[in-house]
């Protein structure tokens, strides 16, 4: 299913002329250099391609002959190769080796294309050019170390050699030969009888799979071989079907592609049976912001959010289909992490439902909308994104384009977090997702004696694990405004306790609160810290031994309410006076 939604998408971009999707036999490749001969065969130049500044130098994008799939034999491509295979540069430290790079290079030139006049100006000149002359180019050097992709073109033309009409139409002889030429079946893709590809096409792009790409289609061992059957044709895909899905899949995942992104380590494509708005929106829903201008990203998504209340991506685009791939690197291999398959108006309305359940009550200098990327980094270890664990990422975004209930894992490394952070511990973006993860749990599986949780205070909330965030908050207040500049108040040293055995700390706590209420100058002061500790007080039989999991997350979420309300009761009272 995924390789015919690949194919279908090939299939929509061929039919638009203003797509540029190469036609089988061919491939967009970045070539950062372009030697320029005479028609005898001599050098006039070498051009640098590049554009920009320092490392973000880009070469330019030619369409060339399609690369033949590098192993540990020698494969030499068409009309344009690394300098190795052009000029027989050894950068490995294996001299015959780029020898027979570059006779390979020379050879299947002057097999296949050497009728030509214009390549054999290029023959003449792999057979006349010296290290002396190249020299005396002043980007030599930078090619002789990094061994960059080279190709060719005449002095008189502006499109490469390969680019020529008569070399494209024989190119195109080549591959139409060896279509033929190779061993037929049932291609399991679209069900017809085809050519089966034997070795299927890198698919590069994915983060922290090998530079020289991998595979989604692959079979390299002899345990592999079944029925006598080696390879590909394991698995037997038509040659065209197999183009058609390696340059959809690439055509996403290449750099300048708005339909990827990064999610944990699984780097996601996504794309629609027809063009659409949704198409080029969906990244913003889940993405990182942008550092120049988050606000401006914020913006784009309260738009998006908006419309998706509406209902317009229903109303227009609701019925065609939408597809999410996660990829994530296996050894030379792409393991599939999670893939969806669905109408705009389903996903539309799982984003929104997504949305709806990370609401909560923020400080104002607060995001508004938390993506997927910020609400992962969140949980993870140094907040960083490299250490978020591996499957959480896939099955959270399953959880949302599915509209399951969150992974409970999420819910684990949420409450790990807020209690190895003693900095920060429940921060506007924990709370939201702990809030999150229970109210979507809860209207899953029901509970009479449990109620879902707000987006603010609900000083009513039967949850004990609530009532005990709120009062530590209470408590942490009363020390605040008793000690002011204090280093560490009572969350650094005591909340990982008292949110999972309240009972060790609570008994201390209470007794350290008379201490600092006594130290507070303003008496109305005390009166109302008094009132408060006593509403939710009575609220409680006991002090819990053990609060499990869930409870654990109503602590939290009872904990951020309270200080929130606690924070805005002050913003009204200054704004009174």
């Amino acid at each position: 299913m995924i390789l015919q939604a690949l194919k279908g998408y090939y299939d929509r971009l061929s039919a638009d002329p203003d797509s540029e999707i190469p036609r089988i036999g061919w491939e967009y490749k970045e070539i950062p250099f372009v030697i320029v001969l005479n028609p005898d065969g001599a050098l006039l130049a070498i051009e640098d391609t590049r554009e920009g500044e320092g490392k973000k130098r880009r070469a330019r994008s030619f369409l060339v002959p399609q690369a033949e799939k590098k192993t540990a034999n020698i494969a030499a491509n068409l009309l344009w190769d690394t300098a190795a295979y052009v000029f027989g540069i050894d950068t490995k430290g294996k001299p015959e080796r780029a020898r027979q790079q570059r006779d390979a290079f020379r050879e299947r030139l002057v097999q296949q294309l050497g009728e030509l006049d214009v390549v054999r100006s290029v023959i003449r000149f792999l057979d006349s050019i010296t290290l002396e002359r190249l020299s005396q180019e002043p980007c030599w050097e930078e090619i002789a170390s990094a061994n960059p992709v080279l190709s060719f073109r005449m002095n008189e033309d502006l499109m490469l050699i390969c680019q020529r009409p008569e070399v494209q139409q024989r190119i195109n002889s080549l591959v139409s030969s060896e279509t033929e030429a190779a061993m037929r079946g049932t291609c399991l893709v679209t069900g017809q009888d085809a050519p089966i590809k034997r070795l299927h096409s890198p698919i590069k792009g994915v983060y922290g799979a090998q530079s020289t790409g991998a595979n989604i289609v692959s079979f390299n061992l002899n345990a592999f071989v079944s029925y006598g059957k080696a390879q590909g044709f394991n698995a037997p895909v038509g040659i065209e079907t197999e183009f058609a899905y390696t340059t959809a899949l690439n055509r996403l995942l290449n750099k300048d592609s708005r339909q990827r992104m990064r999610i944990g380590d699984a780097t996601t494509v996504f794309w629609s049976e027809k063009p659409t708005q949704f198409e080029s929106d969906f990244a913003l829903f889940f993405d990182s912001p942008e550092k120049d201008d988050p606000s401006a990203h914020t913006e784009r998504v309260r738009a998006l959010y908006e419309s998706l209340t509406t209902g317009a991506y229903v109303d227009y685009d609701g019925d065609i289909l939408f597809y999410v791939l996660g990829l994530s690197p296996n050894a030379s291999r792409l393991s599939i992490r999670f893939w969806h398959r669905g109408t705009i108006a389903e996903f539309a309305t799982r984003i929104k439902e997504y949305y709806d359940d990370f609401r909560i009550i923020k400080p104002p200098n607060e995001p508004e909308f938390y993506s997927l990327w910020q609400v992962l980094a969140n949980v993870a270890v140094q907040n960083k994104a490299s250490n978020i664990p591996p499957n959480l990422a896939g099955d959270f975004m399953r959880a949302i384009l599915n509209g399951l209930p969150y992974p409970r894992t999420l819910l684990q490394a949420a409450i790990r977090r807020i209690r190895s952070d003693p900095e920060y511990r429940v921060t506007p973006i924990r709370a939201a997702l702990v809030k999150a993860y229970l109210s979507r749990y809860y209207r899953f599986y029901p509970h009479p004696a449990i109620k879902e949780v707000g987006v603010a205070l609900d000083i009513n909330h039967p949850s004990v694990g609530y009532q005990l965030g709120r009062l530590f908050a209470v408590l942490e207040k009363i020390q605040e405004e008793a000690n002011p500049g204090l280093n560490a108040t009572i969350r650094q040293r005591y909340y990982a306790a008292a949110c999972s055995t309240p009972v060790t700390v609570y008994a201390n706590l209470m007794r350290l609160k008379n201490h600092h209420l006594a130290k507070l100058a303003q008496r109305n002061r005390v009166i109302w810290f008094e009132q408060l500790l006593g509403e939710i007080i009575e609220k409680l039989d006991e002090f819990p031994a053990h609060l499990d999991l869930h409870e654990q997350g109503m602590f939290s979420i009872g904990y951020y309410h309270q200080r929130q309300a606690i924070f805005t009761k002050k913003q009204v009272e200054a704004a009174i006076q």
